[in-house]
């Protein structure tokens, strides 16, 4: 039963993905915008990212410095401890100092590692930037373009309709027709009743006369 709706799942997916395949192909600035909604979500990980490598590069800043310190204080140290004749303790703080010396030697080179690492990351990040800008320029170009056929074509249909579809021109003729034929009646009434009342006027002025 499982296998059963697993496969039902796996065709209704590839349906709906094809219709969607098929609906972006008909749509080819929907598609770019979908696109671009991608690049920029894409950018905007990448901002955090730069962030947080300029945070780390802070911090062994920090840490560099800490152990450079550290490293001249052992030393300080040691040298006190000599001349109080405290051998035990000097050799503590010379072994504190070299291990010091040897963690600031190791940060100072994760630090300039990490200000390299950021400068190109920071570097591609613009050129990123700069991508993304010229594609939204990019698409409203194509999306005035495709405004504008929209609009000769729409405008074409109506001022082609004569030579291009005889529908509506069969239709103004009908329409034309129609009116002509409701004008000719009328001024046949017209003319009839107008005929009628002078001949009935005739008549009575004959008749006056007789009389």
């Amino acid at each position: 039963m499982s296998n059963l709706f697993s496969r039902m799942k796996q065709t209704i997916s590839a349906d709906f993905h094809d219709l969607l395949d098929k609906k972006e192909q008909k749509n080819p600035i929907g598609m770019l915008n979908q696109y671009l909604r991608q690049c920029e979500q894409e950018a905007e990980k990448v901002g955090k990212l730069v962030e947080r490598q300029y945070l780390l590069k802070e911090e062994f800043t920090r840490e560099y410095s800490q152990a450079q310190n550290l490293a001249e204080k052992r030393k300080h140290q040691a040298e006190i401890a000599k001349q109080a004749g405290e051998i035990d303790l000097m050799e503590f703080a010379l072994k504190e100092n070299l291990h010091y010396e040897d963690r600031a030697l190791s940060l100072k080179e994760a630090q300039k590692s990490a200000e390299v690492q950021l400068d190109e990351l920071e570097r591609k990040y613009e050129e990123m930037k700069h991508k993304l800008k010229d594609m939204h320029l990019k698409r409203m170009e194509l999306m005035g373009r495709e405004n504008i056929a929209r609009a000769n074509h729409r405008i074409n249909r109506v001022l082609n309709a004569g030579s291009s579809d005889a529908k509506p021109v069969a239709m103004f003729d009908e329409m034309e027709q129609y009116i002509d034929r409701i004008e000719n009646q009328v001024h046949s009434d017209y003319n009839r009743h107008t005929i009628d009342a002078r001949i009935v006027q005739l008549e009575k002025e004959m008749e006056q006369k007789e009389a």
